[in-house]
C-alpha cells in the first residue's frame, strides 16, 4: 500500500502530532508499506530525515495557537507542487492529520483530489471555537471530503463536534507510546538517588502545563515533608508569577532541568517516585500520563478531559480538581507517605499501557484503511481531480 502521512506542523521540530505520524510512518514501513511524509520543515533541523520519503511543504514560521506556539507553513505557492505530488504519487491513502486547521492552506489541496482515500485524525481540543467559527464553511467542505475519521480521544470528537454539530461518524484510535523506550534498563539519576521523593513534572513551560498550581501545592507540602524534591523537565523559561512563588516562599529543592533528550527523559523518569500533570486545561490526550505508566510510576494529574479518560483515580493514581494547589498537596501528600501505594499504582500502570504500544495502535489504523477501503469500494465512489 502507498501511503501519504500529512501533517500542518513542522515535522523537524517536536511535538504530539508529528512524533504520532513519525512512529505512525515507521510502523507502517516495517509493515512493508510505502510511506512518504508530507509535512513543513525547517532545513536546519533535518539532521536524520529521511529525504527520499519526505515531501518539504515549505519552511515553517511560529505561530500562537491554543496557549502554546505552532510551527505551520503559510507557504501559498507550494499548492501546484503539493497536488503534483499527490497525483505523481499516486498513493492508495492520503492521511492528513488536523484536517480541520483554520489557517493553513492546504486542507483542500489535499482533500479535493485523485482517487486516493482520504482518511482525517483530529488530535486537538481547544475550549474556544471562535476562530475556527470564521471558517465554518471552509471546514466544512473538508470535513465533507474525507472517507474515514479518526479521533484520538473523546476530547478530540468533542471539539469536532462542537465545530460541526451533528458529526458522530468517528472511530477512535489513540495516540502510541514507543514501550521500548522505557523497557531498557536505564539507571536513573545518581544525584537524586540521595533518599529524597522526586517528583517529577514534565512539559512545555506554559501557563496551561499548569507548573504554577504544582508549585503552590509544593508549597504546602515541603511544610509537613521536607525530604521533597521538584524535577522540573521542558523547554521554555519560568514565567515572573513562577520566580515570585518560589522567592516569596522560599521554596527549595525545585530544578529547573530544561529540554532533554529521549533518553535523558527516560532517565528522568526513572529517577522519579511520583510523576505530576497539574495541567489546567487544552490537554486533548496525556501522552506524558502514558510516558509515566510505561516507567511504572504514580500518578497525580488534573481532572480534566483529556486526562481522565486515561487514568482511573485511585487506581493509576490520583486525579484532583484544576487550579486547586491546596488539593494537588493532599494527593501527593498520600503517596509520599505511602511508598507501597505508590508500587501497586505504578504497576497497575504498566499494565494498563501495554494497550497503546505502536505496533498495536498501527495495527488499528491500518485495518481502519482497509475497512474504508472496502466500504468506498462496496459504494462505488471515484474520485475525479
Amino acid at each position: 500500500m502507498k501511503i501519504a502521512l500529512v501533517s500542518p506542523y513542522d515535522i523537524t521540530w517536536p511535538g504530539g502530532v508529528t512524533a504520532h505520524i513519525s512512529y505512525l510512518a515507521r510502523e507502517f514501513v516495517d509493515m512493508g508499506h510505502q510511506v512518504k511524509i508530507l509535512a513543513p520543515h525547517t532545513p536546519s533541523r533535518e539532521v536524520g530525515l529521511d529525504s527520499e520519503n519526505f515531501f518539504p511543504l515549505g519552511r515553517s514560521v511560529p505561530v500562537p495557537s491554543g496557549g502554546s506556539i505552532a510551527r505551520l507553513s503559510l507557504s501559498v505557492w507550494m499548492y501546484p507542487r503539493v497536488r503534483r505530488c499527490l497525483a505523481d504519487g499516486n498513493f492508495d491513502i492520503v492521511h492528513f492529520h488536523e484536517p480541520l486547521a483554520p489557517y493553513l492552506f492546504m486542507p483542500l489541496a489535499m482533500l479535493q483530489n485523485y482517487n486516493s482515500v482520504n482518511i482525517g485524525t483530529f488530535h486537538a481540543f481547544h475550549e474556544s471555537t471562535k476562530l475556527y467559527k470564521i471558517f465554518t464553511p471552509f471546514i466544512r467542505q473538508c470535513f465533507d471530503r474525507l472517507d474515514g475519521r479518526i479521533v484520538v480521544s473523546p476530547m478530540a470528537k468533542l471539539h469536532v463536534q462542537r465545530l460541526l454539530p451533528g458529526t458522530n461518524e468517528f472511530s477512535e484510535i489513540p495516540n502510541g507510546i514507543d514501550l521500548s523506550q522505557f523497557s531498557e534498563n536505564i539507571d536513573p539519576i545518581p544525584e537524586f538517588m540521595d533518599g529524597k521523593v522526586n517528583i517529577l513534572f514534565v512539559g512545555r513551560l506554559e501557563k496551561r502545563k499548569g507548573l504554577n498550581v504544582l508549585l503552590d501545592a509544593y508549597s504546602r507540602l515541603k511544610w509537613n515533608h521536607p525530604s521533597v524534591r521538584i524535577l522540573v523537565v521542558g523547554p521554555g523559561n519560568p514565567d515572573k508569577k513562577t520566580y515570585r512563588i518560589i522567592t516569596e516562599r522560599n521554596l527549595k529543592d525545585v530544578i529547573f532541568v530544561g529540554g532533554v533528550s529521549p533518553t535523558q527523559l527516560v532517565r528522568y523518569y526513572q529517577t522519579a517516585h511520583i510523576f505530576c500533570s497539574p495541567a489546567t486545561g487544552k490537554e486533548s490526550f496525556g501522552i506524558v500520563l502514558l510516558e509515566a505508566m510505561a516507567a511504572g510510576k504514580p500518578i497525580v494529574a488534573s481532572r480534566i478531559g483529556g486526562y481522565s479518560f486515561l487514568l482511573k483515580d485511585g487506581h493509576q493514581g490520583l486525579l484532583v480538581p484544576p487550579n486547586d494547589g491546596a488539593a494537588l498537596a493532599d494527593a501527593l501528600s498520600v503517596l509520599v507517605r505511602n511508598s507501597e501505594l505508590r508500587r501497586v499504582m505504578g504497576e497497575r500502570g504498566l499494565q494498563y499501557v501495554q494497550q497503546y504500544s505502536w505496533p498495536k495502535v498501527a495495527q488499528r489504523v491500518m485495518q481502519y484503511y482497509v475497512e474504508v477501503m472496502r466500504l468506498r469500494d462496496r459504494a462505488g465512489i471515484k474520485k475525479v481531480s
